[in-house]
């Protein structure tokens, strides 16, 4: 085959790559009940398929032939290694037998609910928090050790182990690939709404590399969260799906076409996604009806605010600032105290702003946050305190490692340089 042919089916099996392979793996492990088998299945497929589609043309479903293949190579490795260990030749005769209907039969409500089950199994209470998180991020999104590292704000090699040790504890203590009975949900909806928005973070703003976002992660953490909904519509799951696809809806004003940032108060709201603010304005009326929501319901209200403005100046930023407050008593943390912060300078005025923020960073909190460094240089620049505005916007600017925010900051920076 041509030189020119190969690298357009390796153009092809990227894109598949980065849009089919968690869910063919999370069906694989369904299917293999086994991690680590399951994803050497995967790469196994993805070479076959290299090699075969090239002779033979893409299947008119890729997933399903790489599930397919997948198990097949799987019951492959299970037989060569059956020479050292018997045992293992019969759990490749049984998967043998089970592999027309395990693959072929499926239904498709099966097929989608595997990545959900895949969820609920890397947040098994058996896990610890960390591990949960680490664990779902690397195999149910794909993300790499170095991306959750950076999201931990920890090193590769503990994620990595991190990583290792969860998985043996769900193959040692045998920890069921499912969704757990109703009398369980509850108790393990916390852990999977958090792991289900960190998802979509690292999809709406990337922690690092050349493209703001990276939109397969925040579709595919939008798909979860109405799969969640539809099997358990607790208020706090309506509020993930709204606030998220409130967010969401922002996407194609966020940046220029060359992929330069574009902040809020300056976006063009007339290309919003309307339709994703009216179901996410919708999912938030229900969860707060029913008086049992919490912290991503009220991140919802305050997200539909400012869906519901015409302009930045229109905002109602008495009544996001009202929102922060029962955010701060709901859930505490730095960060919220640092949105309300730029909520009051919006309100108040930058030296309120200001003064918040500042009492934040001498609290030692959110130093290395680029964000807390970027919200002051900016409300600084209003002040005229031009000096001040660029030492923070220099140190946003070491803190970040993705580069439309990198060009954002320089921007700013070159700007100071020419007001001087």
């Amino acid at each position: 085959m041509s030189e020119p042919t190969t690298l357009a089916m390796r153009d092809t099996l990227n894109t598949i790559y980065r849009t089919e392979s968690r869910r063919v793996l999370a069906t694989l492990i369904r299917l293999l009940g086994n991690f680590e088998l399951a994803e050497e299945a995967l790469h196994d497929a993805f070479a076959a398929a290299l090699t075969q589609w090239q002779r033979d043309g893409v299947p008119n479903n890729p997933r399903a032939w790489l599930v397919s293949a997948g198990r097949f190579k799987a019951i492959d490795q299970l037989r060569r290694r059956a020479r050292f260990d018997a045992s293992l030749d019969d759990i490749a005769q049984q998967f043998d037998l089970e592999h027309e209907v395990s693959v072929d039969d499926s239904s498709d409500e099966e097929v989608q609910d595997d990545q959900l089950r895949l969820i609920f199994t890397c947040c098994h209470p058996s896990l610890s928090a960390d591990a949960q998180l680490a664990l779902t991020l690397r195999e149910v999104c794909g993300l790499t050790t170095e991306e959750i590292a950076r999201a931990f704000l920890s090193t590769p090699a503990t994620i990595a182990q991190r990583i290792v040790r969860a998985k043996a504890k769900i193959r040692d203590a045998k920890i069921p690939y499912e969704v757990p009975a109703q009398a369980e949900l509850n108790a393990r909806l916390d852990s999977v709404l958090q792991v289900i928005y960190l998802v979509f973070n690292e999809g709406y703003s990337a922690s690092a590399g050349d493209q703001l976002t990276r939109n397969t992660l925040s579709n595919e953490a939008i798909r979860l969260g109405r799969l969640l909904c539809e099997l358990l519509p607790d208020p706090e799951a309506l509020g993930l799906l709204a606030l998220m696809l409130l967010h969401e809806s922002r996407s194609a004003a966020r940046t220029t076409a060359d992929g330069d940032l574009i902040l809020l108060d300056q976006q063009d709201r007339t290309v919003w996604d309307h339709a994703q603010i009216a179901e996410g304005s919708a999912l938030i009326v229900r969860a707060l009806e029913s008086r049992r929501f919490g912290p991503y319901t009220l991140q919802a209200a305050i997200a539909a605010v400012h869906a519901e403005a015409s302009s930045a100046s229109a905002t109602d930023w008495n009544e996001i600032v009202g929102l922060y407050d029962l955010l701060l008593r709901v859930s505490p943390s730095p960060v919220v105290a640092l949105n309300r912060a730029v909520a009051v300078a919006m309100r108040d005025g930058a030296e309120a702003g200001v003064a918040l923020i500042e009492a934040i960073l001498a609290r030692g909190e959110l130093a290395d946050y680029y964000l807390a460094h970027a919200a002051r240089a900016e409300l600084y620049r209003r002040l005229g305190r031009n000096a001040e505005a660029k030492s923070a916007y220099s140190q946003a600017l070491a803190l970040t490692r993705l580069e439309p925010e990198q060009r954002f900051l320089n921007k700013q920076l070159a700007e100071l340089a020419a007001e001087a």
